[in-house]
C-alpha cells in the first residue's frame, strides 16, 4: 500500500488571530500531532510575518513541535512598518509544491483568509485539497460559502484536541 504523503502550509497570524477570538491557544505539538495523524501530514510549514526576537519562544516551540517555520522576507528599509502578509508566500509554496513533487499527495491549509479561494478551487479542481481548516467559524471568509463541506472544517470544533 502506498503511503499517503500529505502536506501542509499554516498562516501563523490567521491561526493565532482566529483562535485568540475564541479565548484559547493552540498546543502546536498536539496540533502537529493532529495534522500527521488526521491528514497525513508528513511536512507542515508555518509561515510568519517576520523575525522579530521577542517571539524566539514561540519559534523554538513551533521547530521543537515539528513545524518548519518559515518568514516572509522584508527590506532593510522597511524595518520598522513591516506586515505579516504571508499570503502569496504560502500561495507560492503550495503551487510549486504541486509542480514539483509527485510525492506529494493532497494539501492541508490553515486560514480563513478569503485571500486562498482561488488557490483552494484550483486544488479542488486538479484533486490536490485534503483540506482548508478555519481557526473558527466567524474566521472564515465568505468567499467559502460555495466550497463543498468535504473540503473544510473548523479548528474550534476540535480545539479539545488541540488547545494548550
Amino acid at each position: 500500500m502506498k503511503k499517503i504523503n500529505n502536506i501542509a502550509f499554516i498562516d501563523g497570524q490567521n491561526l493565532y488571530m482566529g483562535t485568540q477570538l475564541n479565548d484559547w491557544k493552540v498546543d502546536y505539538k498536539k496540533l502537529r500531532v493532529y495534522l500527521q495523524n488526521k491528514y497525513h501530514v508528513t511536512e507542515a510549514y508555518y509561515h510568519l510575518g517576520y523575525v522579530n526576537d521577542e517571539n524566539q519562544s514561540l519559534y523554538n516551540n513551533l521547530q521543537k513541535a515539528g513545524f518548519i517555520v518559515s518568514f516572509r522576507d522584508h527590506s532593510s528599509v522597511l524595518e520598522a512598518k513591516k506586515k505579516g502578509n504571508v499570503d502569496t508566500d504560502i500561495v507560492f509554496e503550495v503551487m510549486k509544491t504541486v509542480i514539483e513533487r509527485p510525492d506529494i499527495h493532497k494539501v492541508v491549509i490553515i486560514s480563513g483568509d478569503g485571500d486562498y479561494k482561488r488557490l483552494v478551487s484550483y486544488l479542488v479542481e486538479k484533486s490536490k485539497l485534503e483540506k482548508i481548516l478555519f481557526p473558527n467559524k466567524n474566521f472564515a471568509s465568505s468567499l467559502y460559502k460555495s466550497l463543498p463541506s468535504k473540503y473544510y472544517d473548523y479548528l474550534d470544533s476540535i480545539y479539545k484536541k488541540i488547545k494548550h
